[in-house]
């Protein structure tokens, strides 16, 4: 059976350093983090290839699953759970032609539902959308607003992750509006204590309101 995609979902920053980038990622799964993203764009494949092995062996030791940004070959090298797939990353109904039935595949899909509904026709299992605020790591990305979660909450009947810019403060907008997950990169690994920072993510989901979302 797959895992689920709900909570916090870690997304690694680009560190060249394998054994700090363990450190953080363990500190993140120690605090919570119920999905890890490996996401390194500065990196040559050997070290993509060397860090996401590692990566793996920590997750497949705490149960969570890995999902490798992008790199479809290096998912299946490492054994990762899956695949997550941007709008200019590969064809998802290939990906999931050689991923199998078995491993999560997740496609970013911006601020467009459609372009989710084809997605999850090809074969992707979760979507995400966003950047829902202004982000460090994608400065130029498209702005929905958060109540684009809710109509797609109303379409789709796979996990929704929201992502972009995310923090403790703002995060409530989007968990209001329907998302399944949260997927943060800064707001985490910038924390001084990460664990910390990992475990007030994970209380949110935790004290979520057990009612139907509303339109924002």
């Amino acid at each position: 059976m797959k895992p689920t995609i709900a909570g916090l979902y870690a997304i690694t920053p680009d560190l060249a350093d394998t054994r700090e980038l363990l450190r953080c990622a363990r500190a993140a799964l120690e605090g919570g983090a119920q999905v890890l993203q490996y996401r390194n764009k500065a990196a040559d494949t050997t070290l993509r290839r060397e860090q996401a092995r590692t990566l793996q062996a920590l997750c497949a030791a705490t149960g969570v699953p890995l999902i490798i940004n992008d790199h479809l070959d290096i998912a299946l090298d490492c054994g990762a759970a899956g695949l997550h797939l941007g709008g200019k990353d590969g064809d998802i109904a290939a990906a999931r032609a050689r991923l199998g039935p078995g491993r999560l595949l997740g496609a970013s899909c911006y601020d467009r539902i459609e372009l989710a509904e084809a997605a999850i026709a090809a074969g992707a299992d979760h979507v995400a959308f966003g950047s829902f605020f202004p982000s460090t790591i994608k400065p130029g990305a498209v702005r929905p607003q958060p109540e684009l979660i809710f109509r797609a909450r109303e379409r789709l009947r796979v996990p929704i992750v929201a992502i972009g810019g995310i923090t403790l403060q703002n995060a409530p907008q989007l968990l209001n509006a329907g998302a399944d997950a949260l997927a943060v990169i800064s707001a985490l690994f910038d924390a001084a204590d990460i664990a910390a920072a990992a475990r007030n993510f994970q209380i949110l989901f935790e004290n979520r309101h057990e009612k139907k979302p509303e339109t924002l």
